[in-house]
């Protein structure tokens, strides 16, 4: 089968790829820019130039029709904040006899943004940190209670994200954001900080129906506090949390959140409406990618037993650019762990970049452990460059609402 993916730059997609690959199909992706890190693996067989996608999601839209015209593909799979504009039209790849699986926009809207979010959390009796929205600037000023997080309504991999200590902060952050005009998609939200381990949870539905979930618990932090180093756990406790979710959004497709685990139980910090680094599913024996495809062709698959609990993965990339401030040493061990098997990397296997008869995948690896050597303005480089190929914009997300309700779209 001839897939597609709608980015080519991100984590996600790179894991995606991988998976697909395995199983015996074709994988071909979309990308901003001209080497995203889906280049550098023999499991995507071409990638394909698209505008960028943030700012205007319409012109991206445009763009990959144009790429589904010529024909030949079977399948579009949505595996980043694209999922936005796709749910939007999905009549504008399915009538191209493309296959899709995306969630309808009404229920989108209900989690894309953090305020809507928090709303519907709150509205499903589903637990998260004690939270509030600052509807303006003078409201985020008289918050009284710190640390907390201060979340703007769009934004990727913690960007938009801001940790808050003291009444000068808020302060200040309130002036910045005021400026920004960042209050005026209704506010942000304001977050206590949860203590205990960050777990990834993962989840695909079938028109509202769980097929398929899966959690890991973050055990290394890397760049951007993505997870260096993960570990597969079992989360009965939130099997209840997943299914009312999803029934309640008739949701259909892949749909993520991050999770604390407190000394009270879990509590939701974020959502996803799209899937987020499938591998350790994988390894412990839940082929997430694997349901979804089945879902954008119309099957009905029955749910998928939970995996086994203790897998351990890795991503060598986020662990060497998180080593870069700790010092040369620090990212050579990194380097040296992960080729000799030992330390953190024991007993655990690489999910983003295995080289094992693919020896472009560890050009990423190389060009970030010398960035890493170089110095942290080679790494941010690197850190930014991908979020910013894929990301959604609040400008993006206006213009999409403007267009569901029938608002004149004002250009720019």
């Amino acid at each position: 089968m001839r897939v597609l993916l709608s980015d080519g730059s991100g984590l996600t997609s790179r894991q995606v790829a991988g998976c697909l690959a395995a199983a015996g199909h074709r994988v071909e992706v979309l990308a901003t820019e001209a080497a995203p890190i889906s280049r550098f693996t023999r499991s995507v067989c071409a990638v394909h130039r698209v505008p960028p996608f943030g700012v205007d999601p319409l012109g991206w839209l445009d763009a990959v029709c144009a790429v589904l015209a010529v024909g030949g593909f079977d399948l579009l799979l949505p595996v980043q904040e694209q999922i936005a504009v796709l749910a939007l039209a999905p009549e504008r790849v399915t009538d191209l006899g493309v296959a899709l699986a995306v969630p309808p926009f009404a229920s989108l809207r209900h989690v894309i943004d953090k305020v809507s979010a928090s709303r519907t959390l709150d509205r499903l009796g589903i637990a998260q940190p004690p939270t509030t929205v600052a509807a303006d600037a003078e409201a985020l000023r008289c918050i009284d209670r710190f640390p907390v997080y201060v979340k703007l309504p769009i934004g990727t991999a913690s960007t938009g994200v801001h940790r808050v200590g003291s009444a000068v902060e808020s302060a200040r952050l309130a002036d910045e954001l005021e400026a920004a005009s960042a209050f005026d998609a209704g506010g942000v939200v304001v977050q206590d900080l949860a203590d205990g381990p960050l777990v990834m949870v993962q989840a695909v539905y079938a028109s509202g129906r769980l097929v398929a979930r899966h959690a890991n618990v973050r055990v290394r932090e890397g760049l951007n506090s993505g997870a260096a180093g993960k570990q597969s756990i079992r989360l009965p406790e939130l099997d209840a949390t997943l299914r009312r979710l999803g029934a309640d959004l008739a949701w259909h497709g892949a749909l993520s959140m991050d999770v604390i685990l407190t000394v009270a139980g879990p509590v939701v910090i974020d959502v996803n409406p799209r899937l987020v680094e499938p591998v350790n599913a994988l390894r412990s024996g839940v082929d997430l990618v694997d349901a979804l495809v089945r879902i954008s062709f119309g099957d009905d698959p029955a749910e998928v037993p939970a995996g086994l609990p203790g897998t351990r993965t890795h991503q060598l990339l986020l662990a060497v650019l998180a080593a870069q401030p700790r010092g040369r040493c620090a990212v050579l061990g990194e380097v040296a762990g992960a080729v000799a098997h030992r330390g953190a990397y024991r007993d655990s296997r690489e999910e983003l970049t295995p080289v094992r008869g693919d020896w472009r995948a560890a050009l990423p690896v190389m060009a970030a452990t010398v960035a890493s050597l170089t110095g942290p303005g080679a790494v941010a480089a690197l850190g930014s460059g991908a979020i910013g190929a894929y990301a959604l914009t609040p400008a993006g997300w206006r213009h999409l609402l403007d267009v569901a309700e029938g608002r004149p779209v004002v250009p720019g």
